[in-house]
């Protein structure tokens, strides 16, 4: 399995924020976002191929229950099924992170942290191709269910303004699942603290009218936007 970093640090995002968990890194993706923030595991995956005896050991360097499988999407990657089984043997608590684009076909998963792309996270700086796969692939609402019926969830949104709310909620009602607002939490889009804060205040509202959650990005202030982290 090819792994872009294997990392002992705290959860940043989500229901389990500040855990200490062990993030295993998968390379590759079947996205290709226009923002996203760790290209080294998508637009130009990097890392080596580990055995997955190789990825458990570095997983029992570190005292922690916790392991996050992300990516990257995790879901394409070779021998995931077989990974995710083995650290449920170990008596980890899996937390997936994944774009919902690939049906979860019984893997083993304690939480799906669910971020299906909404339209602004078209490529706009790749040849032809990719914005059509991206655009083809990103929206997936009877995967998303199949998730949400799979395994205890969370929807996490990358928003950018309160005009993409309409779509994230047309997406949610096309899973024809009831979803309690508080399962949804919604991210503003930015790396930098600065941007992060600039855009925080509007979401803030938006989570207090609907009863959505706010999503912080604790690692981005307690790190900046660096790898390992």
């Amino acid at each position: 399995m090819r792994i872009a970093e294997i990392f002992h640090s705290i959860q940043g995002e989500g229901e389990l924020t500040g855990v200490p968990s062990v993030f295993i890194r998968t390379s590759g993706c079947n996205l290709r976002c226009q923002w996203c923030d760790t290209r080294y595991a998508s637009w130009e995956p990097e890392g080596a191929d580990l055995s997955e005896a190789s990825i458990l050991e570095r997983v029992a360097e570190h005292p922690v229950r916790h392991v996050v499988l992300t990516g990257g999407e995790p879901m394409v990657a070779r021998g995931i099924h077989s990974l995710a089984a083995a650290l449920r043997a170990g008596g980890y608590h899996i937390t997936i992170e994944t774009a919902a684009t690939v049906p979860p076909e019984g893997i083993a998963c304690d939480l799906a942290s669910l971020s299906p792309k909404l339209a602004h996270s078209q490529p706009t700086t790749l040849g032809p191709g990719w914005a059509e796969k991206h655009e083809a692939l990103r929206r997936q609402p009877a995967v998303l269910r199949q998730w949400m019926e799979h395994s205890d969830f969370q929807l996490k949104f990358v928003l950018e303004s309160e005009a993409d709310l309409e779509e994230m909620e047309g997406l949610l009602a096309e899973t024809g699942t009831e979803i309690p607002p508080w399962k949804v939490q919604l991210m503003p889009q930015g790396i930098t603290r600065e941007l992060l804060l600039a855009r925080q205040s509007a979401l803030l509202d938006l989570c207090k009218k609907r009863g959505y959650r706010y999503c912080a990005r604790l690692h981005i202030d307690l790190f900046g936007n660096r790898r390992g982290t």
